[in-house]
């Protein structure tokens, strides 16, 4: 089956399907950095970098024609709706959305399966005509004649040490008895365990997926280093196979009152719960304590427990939970079940996207590591998608 991954990122979801014995045949991309990351990790793949919007149906089809895909794959960010353009009409309705580039690469290539993902929250959305947003997306699906299935899964349910909840939406040109996978694992701190749940395994938890790589605290690491231990489950036999180097694992340089700051934090305390005299300054404030201290930065989080969600910006949410730093890049790959031989482009960190504007360095403006990781498909549950589908 050939896969073709439109707002591809760095490629999560592609690399689920081609573990799954799929040929990523290509990718679009608008972002210059994940576009990067792609390219080097899929090197067979033909990678466009650029706004799909500006990309016409026969530029499309002189790309693809040659391996015109079985199955396109993406996350178009419907979350955000209007595309920004004059007389567009509602903006909260998906069809003056990237959506319909969604849509329009499907009529080009009429695939077997279109498969979308995105947050759980769409499902609640309403245009403001008050239409449901997801059924004017499942409608022109199934004006396009196929079949329409959605759900939401939740990655710990197949193995990822991360509770992350996303909605996926399946068309089908047939109609498929089992469109969804069913779950193979449990948390194993669960105890109230079913005769179902007896079958499964346990869910690796945070320590688990991440114990093995080297032993780094802040301000050290590097982008390439070797490993300095065996791996000690099957979790981390599996994220080293075909590597021979820890790549993406260098630590953030924090300052000396930060880590004094992360030092104070027990497992499941947040920036709210640190001494008073550590808590964060007001930018630009002159060393004047910040009143606004968000409970869900910098939290402690536990080890024998699965990770929560890894977010685009999770270099700034979670605390190792035993070094006094947050998580290097490589830490949240594994969280998110990349394997470590694919290797992250870009910096590892860059300031805000709003700093970026108002200062006019839009030459930095790309998605960094940490970001690129964030806003993926966990690779080992596209993989499970994707099996399920072939297997249909």
């Amino acid at each position: 089956m050939k896969v073709l991954d439109l707002f591809a990122g760095a490629g999560g979801f592609s690399l689920g399907f081609k573990l799954a014995g799929c040929n990523i045949v290509g990718a679009i991309e608008i972002d210059r950095w994940a576009a990067e990351t792609f390219a080097s990790n899929f090197k067979d793949a033909k990678t466009i970098v650029g706004d799909i919007q500006n990309l016409g149906d026969r530029e499309l089809l002189d790309n693809f024609q040659d391996r015109p895909p079985d199955i396109i794959i993406g996350g178009p960010p419907c979350q955000g709706f209007s595309i920004c353009r004059k007389n567009s009409g509602d903006p909260k309705d998906p069809r003056n959305s990237l959506f319909k580039e969604f849509l329009r690469v499907a009529k080009i290539f009429e695939p077997q399966y279109l498969i979308m993902e995105n947050v759980p929250q769409l499902t609640q959305a309403m245009t403001d005509a008050n239409e449901s947003v997801i059924e004017i997306i499942e409608n022109e699906l199934k004006n396009l004649g196929y079949y329409v299935y959605r759900d939401i899964l939740t990655a710990n349910n197949y193995g990822i040490p991360q509770i992350r909840r996303r909605l996926f939406i399946i068309a089908a040109k047939k109609n498929l008895a089992q469109p969804f996978p069913v779950a193979t694992h449990y948390l194993a701190e669960d105890k109230q365990l079913d005769i179902f749940q007896a079958a499964l395994k346990p869910c690796p938890t945070l320590w688990e997926a991440i114990s093995d790589l080297p032993e780094i605290s802040a301000r050290q690491g590097q982008e390439e280093m070797d490993y300095d231990r065996p791996p000690v489950n099957q979790y981390q036999v599996q994220m080293r196979f075909g590597s021979k180097k820890v790549y993406n694992h260098l630590a953030m340089k924090h300052s000396k009152r930060t880590v004094e700051r992360f030092a104070s934090m027990s497992w499941g305390d947040s920036l709210a719960d640190v001494p008073e005299h550590l808590k964060p300054y007001k930018r630009n404030g002159k060393g004047v304590i910040s009143e606004k201290i968000y409970d869900q930065n910098s939290r402690r989080l536990h080890p024998h427990r699965p990770c929560h969600t890894i977010t685009a910006s999770f270099y700034a949410n979670f605390v190792h939970p035993y070094k006094h730093r947050n998580f290097t890049a490589r830490e949240g790959a594994r969280i998110q079940s990349f394997p470590d031989w694919f290797v992250f482009k870009g910096k590892p960190t860059v300031v805000s996207q709003k700093l970026l504007e108002r200062e006019g360095r839009l030459q930095e403006k790309y998605l960094c590591q940490y970001n690129q990781i964030g806003n993926a498909v966990p690779p080992l549950l596209g993989k499970t998608i994707a099996l399920n589908l072939l297997n249909n």
